[in-house]
């Protein structure tokens, strides 16, 4: 599994709602924007509401591939994006999770509530125990994250949490260098048990 990452879609993790800051907004339709220029699709929960819907429709916008993953539940809750290049409903949220994994090449959270750090953790949680070789990242729009990655470093200084571990999560507040460093990407398997 050595070498470096292919990155042709990006999972974006990001919030049904849009924040109190509009600079939230401006970064996600920046992320979506400079995807499509670069061209990396989209992956993204499906929804036309919040920094999803600006991520999504920033990407369309600039000519880019985006691919929603909505359970049939939240259809109306997130109301579903429906001028996308692809649509996929599915059952639940497991099925939702699965599928925007196996169909993405990298993963990055923008600011977002409980279900965008559930999403990201099990990601991260997967790339622990070697069941992906994916790149993650959390793009740490206004310090939105800077409490967070002072955290993942206290999990390491206690010890319940290795460096290869905390490594496996670049945090930058640049969404170009992220993306430069997802294309740097190279895999070495971690041993989650050796600290």
């Amino acid at each position: 599994m050595g070498g470096h990452a292919l990155v042709q879609r990006i999972c974006v993790f990001c919030g049904s709602s849009s924040g109190k800051d509009p600079r939230y907004a401006a970064a996600a339709a920046e992320v979506g924007t400079l995807l499509a220029e670069r061209g990396i699709g989209v992956v993204y929960g499906g929804g036309q509401v919040g920094l999803m819907g600006v991520v999504a429709d920033a990407a369309l916008q600039a000519g880019g591939e985006v691919v929603g993953v909505i359970p049939k539940h939240l259809m109306r809750a997130e109301i579903a994006h429906h001028g996308l290049t692809k649509l996929h409903v599915v059952a639940d949220m497991h099925e939702r999770k699965a599928t925007m994994a196996r169909l993405s090449d990298a993963f990055v959270a923008l600011p977002g509530g409980a279900g965008t750090m559930e999403e990201l953790f099990e990601v991260w949680t997967w790339a622990q125990l070697g069941l992906h070789a994916k790149p993650l990242g959390l793009l740490d729009v206004l310090g939105y994250y800077s409490k967070m990655a002072e955290f993942l470093d206290h999990m390491v200084v206690e010890g319940f949490l290795g460096e290869s571990s905390r490594d496996l999560i670049t945090v930058s507040d640049d969404p170009e260098k992220l993306l430069d460093a997802f294309a740097r990407h190279t895999y070495t398997p971690v041993d989650k048990w050796a600290g």
